[in-house]
């Protein structure tokens, strides 16, 4: 699936889109990012610096206990993912409530 094409097919739905990106350290150009979901009809877009709280809640202790994967590789995107998904809790909380 093309991205933006999940936005447009919930706008279709009658949903009102927030969208968000959680930045954990990618090369991403945030920017382009929104300016496209903006433009296909998001109502807003949210992005949340996440890095420090990635390093200091997870990576760290990845390190520590050597959470590696085939032996060669720290398990980025996996660790990523908990502090991802608790961001978008927060941010949807502020939306919904």
């Amino acid at each position: 699936m093309s991205k933006g094409r999940i936005l447009v097919w919930l706008l279709q739905q009658g949903y009102q889109v927030v969208c968000y990106l959680g930045d954990v350290g990618q090369n991403e150009d945030f920017a382009a990012v929104e300016a496209k979901a903006l433009k296909l009809g998001a109502e807003a877009f949210i992005v949340e610096d996440l890095q420090k709280e990635l390093i200091d809640d997870v990576v760290s202790r990845a390190i520590m206990c050597n959470a590696i994967f085939e032996d060669q590789y720290l398990l980025g995107t996996a660790l990523a993912r908990p502090i991802i998904a608790k961001s978008m809790i927060r941010v949807a909380e502020k939306y919904v409530l």
